[in-house]
């Protein structure tokens, strides 16, 4: 059976949410904090959330799935999305988020759900998603696992927590 219209609209539903939870539970850290790393392998929040706009929402869906340009050429120097330079201000980053989102946003309302990807780089020895819907769980369930990432460092750097359950429900 084809992915149908109503069932992209559920899966980018759930993505908006997740999206929303990436943002919301840096809400309120100051740049140090942003850019601590607080776990061994030394990644920062700064630096998750731009590894989200570059090699997530970009890659998957400006280049593999939208064949735009200037993100296909975006992956043909070679980087590590999750370094952010010092200089380079943290809003930046947040706002590049934003702004790949609604980039990936207009593609996938304008895409045939069935689509499949117009572009993949040779240098990879994996395969692409065969359609746009599948790309989208992919993409959403990135997005959800680094968001639990973030939740467990904002725990550990303030105690704060985005979700609370507090047995009442």
């Amino acid at each position: 059976m084809s992915p149908t219209p109503a069932d992209v609209r559920s899966l980018l539903g759930y993505l908006n949410w997740k999206r929303g939870h990436v943002l919301g539970i840096l809400d309120g850290l100051d740049d140090a904090a942003l850019r601590r790393p607080v776990l061994p392998s030394a990644w920062t929040p700064v630096g998750l959330v731009h590894h989200l706009a570059v090699d997530v929402e970009r890659f998957w869906f400006g280049a593999v799935f939208g064949a735009e340009p200037d993100a296909i050429a975006s992956f043909d120097v070679p980087g590590d999305a999750w370094q952010v330079a010092g200089e380079r201000p943290v809003a930046e980053v947040f706002d590049l988020y934003r702004a790949e989102t609604a980039r990936a946003d207009a593609l996938i309302g304008s895409a045939d759900p069935g689509q499949g990807p117009r572009w993949w780089p040779g240098h990879r020895d994996d395969s692409p998603p065969g359609t746009l819907r599948d790309a989208i769980v992919h993409v959403l369930v990135e997005t959800a696992t680094h968001a639990g990432h973030l939740d467990a460092v904002r725990e550990l750097i303030d105690g704060r927590q985005f979700l609370v359950m507090d047995g009442s429900s």
